[in-house]
């Protein structure tokens, strides 16, 4: 599925909501030329009876005039609710299901896509281009409103005469024409507005991320600088976008002005009262044009926004056959056969890649082909759907959630009983700390965990992964900053987990207490292995 798909199908599912609010565009351009060309009518006419003398203006009917004028603001003002109303609940009904696709497809995605986004520009995909996007919903009613006053402003120009008439249409036709024609050159300013904000976004993100490192090696100016630096080129895009969008300001009150005082001269000789109710007609017909000038301004930022998104959902859409996980698979390593319930040591030395492995069976990094066998089948070519069914992992960074300790866990599981989740703990011998804390499962961990050590981070991120109910553990460093008594309490506890359910595990570790729980290794470097017993 593409963006534009995506976008015509919720065109489509939210069609009700964008008729009633392209009808209210319409009632309020209708409305507002009405209501000014009448009240330009109503204070010159009112004026010249007033001068007449007193019989004149006692005769004038001051009531109906004005009872329209009221009427007509107070259409106006409740079709323009009325109009925001509907186009922002379709925008937001949209886009509410946009960003759960969009991380979906982010999941989804090949890991050299997913993984090249940073925190940062994660956040401007989901967030930033988003809202660029609602641009698109909000602003479909525009073209209803601006059908709307020129049809109503052609009305009532045409009782100044003909040329009147002629002359609103075609400052309102070149208004138009030089909008779309000048849209192009706004387009890229547009476009590099919406990368520098991401770029900014990234920068931030990065550097917040490393935020106590850069204060111990007093780097902090540096980094300033480098978001200054990220800052002034989004305000150097920003600058020359404002200068192109003044220029179509600058077209838009010239028309206006054009066609006021065009339509006025040409109806003088109906009279000051009609020569006036023409030249506000008119300058509103023109004034009715400026949602779809507002649009050109967005244009550039929408279109980068699109591509941008285009490129994470065209990504997620690479053809990868459904296949079923298996119930209780049997690996081959290497042309080795291992199992159900097989205990696995992958094995080599610091920096061949036995991270990279673990994480390619997970679909997080590309696996070579021939390599893994999965029931027969090759694991290069099983979507990563397929492995994550089969796997569950702890990794070698425990990343925690800004959360408590029940969120964490439910991570694996959000179904998980009370039960469950203390059993996990405590096969992680993680029960015994959480007990202790202040609100048990539901105490705040704070952003990444901070409220735990770095051992009790790793022991939950264990216990997530015991929650997620495959038939093979990917458990990489497990026992990493743990201290010799906790880490042989951690291996006494796998063992029994794995005695009773049977799951069978791969494990990286240097600790020998937990790499003694396995009974044959796997070379992650070259295609040898050898038993372990």
């Amino acid at each position: 599925m593409t963006l534009r798909t995506w976008i015509a199908a919720e065109r489509r599912s939210e069609r009700r909501r964008l008729w009633r609010a392209g009808g209210c565009a319409a009632s309020v351009a209708a409305a507002s030329v009405l209501l000014l060309a009448l009240s330009g009518w109503f204070l010159t006419a009112a004026a010249l009876a007033g001068g007449a003398g007193i019989v004149a203006a006692q005769a004038f009917n001051y009531m109906l005039p004005s009872a329209a004028i009221r009427l007509l603001a107070i259409v106006r003002t409740g079709a323009r609710y009325g109009e925001r109303l509907a186009s922002h609940g379709a925008a937001f009904g949209a886009l509410a299901r946009l960003r759960p696709a969009l991380y979906r497809a982010i999941t989804a995605a090949p890991p050299q896509v997913a993984l090249a986004l940073g925190r940062g520009e994660a956040t401007a995909r989901l967030i930033g281009d988003v809202d660029a996007v609602e641009w698109r919903f909000v602003r479909l009613s525009g073209p209803w409103g601006a059908v709307a006053a020129i049809m109503a402003g052609a009305a009532l120009t045409l009782l100044g005469g003909w040329p009147a008439m002629v002359a609103t249409l075609a400052c309102a036709g070149g208004v138009l024409a030089l909008t779309l024609q000048g849209a192009r050159r706004l387009e890229q300013p547009g476009r590099a507005v919406q990368r520098a904000t991401g770029a900014l976004r990234e920068e931030v993100a990065m550097l917040g991320s490393a935020a106590a490192e850069l204060r111990c090696f007093a780097l902090e100016d540096w980094a300033a600088a480098r978001v200054a630096a990220a800052s002034d080129r989004l305000a150097e895009a920003q600058i020359r976008q404002a200068a192109v969008a003044a220029r179509f300001e600058a077209l838009h009150a010239t028309g206006v002005a054009v066609a006021a005082a065009s339509a006025l001269m040409l109806s003088l000789d109906a009279g000051a009262p009609v020569a006036a109710l023409a030249a506000l007609a008119a300058a509103m017909t023109v004034d009715g044009l400026a949602p779809i000038l507002r649009a050109s301004i967005e244009r550039g930022r929408l279109r980068e926004a699109e591509a941008r998104l285009d490129a994470v959902f065209d990504a997620a859409a690479e053809p990868r056959p459904a296949v079923g996980a298996p119930g209780q698979p049997t690996l081959v390593l290497d042309g080795d056969r291992c199992m159900p319930g097989s205990r696995i040591a992958l094995t080599g030395p610091s920096g061949c890649g036995k991270t990279t492995l673990i994480e390619g069976l997970l679909g997080l990094h590309p696996l070579g082909s021939g390599r893994i066998g999965i029931d027969g089948r090759d694991a290069a070519d099983l979507p990563p759907a397929t492995l994550r069914a089969l796997f569950a992992w702890a990794p070698q960074e425990a990343m925690l959630i800004a959360g408590t300790v029940r969120d964490n866990l439910h991570m694996a599981d959000p179904h998980a009983t009370e039960d469950r989740l203390w059993q996990a703990l405590h096969d992680a011998a993680l029960d015994t700390v959480v007990r202790a804390l202040p609100e048990g499962l539901d105490t705040w961990l704070g952003d990444d965990g901070a409220r735990l050590s770095g051992g009790e981070r790793r022991r939950l991120s264990l216990a997530r992964a015991y929650l997620g109910d495959a038939p093979w553990l990917l458990l990489d460093e497990p026992g990493e900053g743990l201290d010799a008594d906790v880490a042989a309490e951690v291996a006494r506890r796998l063992a029994a987990r794995l005695e009773r359910t049977g799951q069978g595990m791969i494990l990286v570790s240097h600790r020998p207490v937990l790499s003694a729980l396995c009974e044959r290794q796997w070379a992650a470097d070259d295609a040898s292995r050898r038993s372990a017993a």
